[in-house]
């Protein structure tokens, strides 16, 4: 899609409508039950849902019936010609064999008789049209004059279980990379390429994890199962993510993180691997990749038992940096006292096995 013109629709709320009228079609819910049966029946059916008021406006004759909504009544109602409309918490069917009238002059793309009054009826309207093609045996819902066709459970599993193997593949390579991270951080050698590596491959995750979410809302009552193995995955990268932004960017507050994480999100995947446009976007203009880094140490430090919530803040905030205290910690271990620590000697000992050294 081009991208000008996918930002527009971000804009005017047409994906996330999209978005939400999917998530309406999704397994479990009774709507989905009634086009699985319309489907089934080697049925073709037209339903808007929502914006009754310009709807009725658009179309005439049919049969009033205002009454509750049900999967089976849905079912039945398609055996006619014409349209079925629905209120927009699905509650109550109140025509059926509606004759829909579009204005023809309605730009659309569509082939179909019964696609192309979708398509005109949802640029018409603020309107779900829900199209059943009885010959091609598909569905396909409109929203503002774009459309999606819904995929079989079996389909959306294919992509699921695709989807669940690289998530676990960049997991795995995202802990490994941060556990080399930690190693050089704790001997001061971090060079702006380890960072941008750790980035893309946080960025990746973020990615994929999204990428499943969407199939996931599409699964609906299918995907329980789906959403456990997804957190276990994902777990806390997402904290450590911002954790680590914090530590390398130049301006490391809270604020200017969301930021940072956006532009990434953004940038495509050749950019993301450049070390010199990660670096412009952590606030560094002159960052080659060999150049060095050195982190505050919040990352590192909230993987320390002994190092409690909020506590890694106050000890970047007195040291300075990762490097700062390690060099302090020794000699002065009152100073982490005086700020609250306990066990500062836990403390030091666990930094320095990090480091894969005996403190």
């Amino acid at each position: 899609m081009d991208k000008e013109l996918a930002d527009g629709q971000a804009r005017d709320g047409t994906q996330e409508r999209l978005d939400a009228a999917v998530r309406l079609c999704a397994p479990g819910t009774a709507l989905r039950h009634a086009l699985d049966m319309i489907i089934a029946g080697h049925l073709g059916a037209l339903i808007c849902i929502g914006d009754t008021e310009n709807v009725l406006a658009a179309g005439d004759d049919g049969f009033k019936l205002d009454i509750s909504f049900t999967a089976n009544r849905l079912f039945e109602l398609s055996k006619m010609d014409g349209a079925i409309v629905v209120d927009k918490d699905l509650t109550r069917i109140l025509r059926a064999n509606f004759h829909l009238n579009p204005d023809p002059s309605l730009p659309t793309t569509e082939t179909g008789m019964r696609h192309r009054t979708a398509a005109r009826m949802s640029l018409l309207t603020k309107a779900v049209v829900i199209s059943v093609s009885q010959r091609r045996q598909v569905v396909n819902v409109f929203v503002g004059g774009r459309s999606y066709q819904l995929r079989t459970v079996a389909g959306l599993m294919v992509s699921v279980n695709q989807l669940l193997v690289s998530l676990q593949n960049t997991r795995t390579q995202l802990d490994r990379n941060l556990l080399r991270l930690t190693s050089l951080e704790l001997d001061d050698c971090v060079t702006m390429r380890d960072v941008a590596d750790a980035f893309y491959l946080f960025e990746l995750l973020t990615t994929e994890a999204s990428e499943l979410d969407v199939l996931i809302a599409q699964l609906g009552s299918e995907a329980t199962t789906i959403k456990m193995q997804r957190d276990e995955f994902i777990g806390d990268m997402d904290e450590e993510y911002t954790l680590m932004i914090r530590d390398y960017a130049r301006d490391s507050s809270k604020e200017n993180v969301g930021l940072i994480r956006k532009k990434f999100h953004e940038m495509r995947n050749g950019e993301l691997r450049s070390a010199k446009n990660v670096a412009k976007v952590l606030g560094y203009d002159d960052r080659a990749e060999d150049s060095v880094m050195t982190p505050l140490g919040l990352r590192t430090l909230n993987n320390i038992s002994v190092v409690r919530k909020g506590m890694a803040d106050k000890i970047v905030d007195e040291y300075g940096s990762l490097r700062d205290l390690l060099n302090d910690i020794e000699n002065n271990p009152e100073r982490l006292d005086d700020l609250g620590v306990k066990n500062p000697g836990i403390l030091a000992d666990s930094l320095y096995r990090m480091g894969g050294k005996r403190s």
